[in-house]
C-alpha cells in the first residue's frame, strides 16, 4: 500500500466536501466540486506548489505543524485529524488536552446500568464528572461536593472520612499519585496537573512529598479495600476503561471480589438511602 497515495487521496476528497461561499470564496465555474487546491493552501498558509504535490503523493513527509495547518484549513474533525497524521506521518498526532465538565447521556446511562457495580468517569486531572449511584453509596456522595471539590486526589489528601476508609490510605495515595503524573502526560494535561500539584502541595505535606518522588504508576486494574461506615469490609476489584474517541476521560469500574460482598453491596445499594459521611 501506497500511504503517499493514500494520504493525497484524503485530502483530494476532504477538499471537495467543501462549499466554497461558506469561507468567502466564489462558487463561480469549477470544474470539481469543492476548494480550489490554492484556497486550501490559502487556508492552512502555505504554499500552493507545495499543497499540490501533496495531493498528488510527491511531496514528501510534511511536518506535524503543515498538517495541523492543513487539518485547520479543510476543517477536519478530530477523528480526521488523526487519519491523516496516520497516512501522513505513520503516527497519530500529538495529543492535546481540553477540558471537559460533563458526559454525554449514553455514557451516564452505561454508568447506571451497573447498579451493583460503583463506577466513575474521570479526567486526567482526576476530576470526577459522573458516577453511578453505586458509586455515591460506597465511595463517595460526588453529587453533594461542588464542581471543584470531586476531584480523587483533593478527596484523599483532605477528607477526613474518605482517608479513614481506605484499608492502607498510604498506598493508595501513592498509588493516585503516580497516577496523576502518568495521566498528565498521556492526556497532554502536563500543564493543568501541575497546577493541580502546586495547589495540593501547599495544602498537604504529605502530597508534596509523594509527587517530589516522581513515581509513575499504571493504573488498569488492581485491588481496592474499603471500610465502608454501614456495610463494614468490602474488596473491590478496579478496572479502566478508555472512553472511545475521548483521550480525555476514563471510566473505572468497582466489582466485588466474593460472592458475600456482592450481596452485602446489592442489599445496601438497593436502600437507597445516603447519609452524611458515607464512604
Amino acid at each position: 500500500m501506497d500511504d503517499s497515495k493514500d494520504f493525497g487521496a484524503f485530502l483530494r476528497d476532504r477538499r471537495a466536501r467543501l462549499d466554497p461561499a461558506s469561507f468567502g470564496f466564489a462558487r463561480g465555474r469549477r470544474r470539481t466540486p469543492g476548494l480550489r487546491r490554492e484556497e486550501v493552501a490559502q487556508r492552512a498558509n502555505i504554499s500552493p506548489t507545495w499543497y499540490t504535490w501533496l495531493e498528488q503523493g510527491r511531496g514528501g513527509a510534511p511536518s506535524a505543524d503543515v498538517l495541523d495547518r492543513i487539518a485547520s484549513g479543510l476543517m477536519l474533525t478530530q477523528a480526521e485529524r488523526e487519519h491523516m497524521f496516520m497516512l501522513g506521518l505513520g503516527r497519530p498526532p500529538e495529543v492535546r488536552y481540553h477540558h471537559a465538565d460533563s458526559v454525554s447521556p449514553r455514557l451516564q446511562r452505561v454508568l447506571d446500568a451497573l447498579t451493583t457495580s460503583p463506577a466513575i468517569v474521570k479526567t486526567p486531572t482526576w476530576d470526577v464528572l459522573a458516577w453511578n449511584k453505586a458509586a455515591a453509596l460506597l465511595l463517595t456522595d460526588y453529587g453533594k461536593l461542588p464542581p471543584g471539590e470531586r476531584n480523587v486526589l483533593r478527596l484523599m489528601f483532605s477528607n477526613a472520612h474518605v482517608r479513614a476508609a481506605q484499608d492502607d490510605w498510604q498506598a493508595v495515595a501513592r498509588f493516585v499519585v503516580g497516577g496523576l503524573r502518568a495521566d498528565a502526560v498521556r492526556a497532554g494535561a502536563s500543564a493543568e496537573v501541575a497546577q493541580l500539584a502546586k495547589e495540593l502541595s501547599r495544602m498537604s505535606p504529605e502530597f508534596a512529598a509523594l509527587w517530589n518522588d516522581n513515581d509513575i504508576t499504571g493504573q488498569g486494574d488492581g485491588l481496592k479495600r474499603l471500610h465502608h461506615s454501614k456495610i463494614g469490609l468490602i474488596e473491590l476489584e478496579f478496572s479502566t476503561f478508555a472512553v472511545d474517541g475521548r483521550t480525555d476521560l476514563a471510566m473505572v469500574v468497582y466489582n466485588p471480589i466474593m460472592p458475600e460482598t456482592a450481596e452485602r453491596i446489592a442489599a445496601y445499594v438497593s436502600k437507597g438511602s445516603f447519609a452524611d459521611g458515607d464512604v
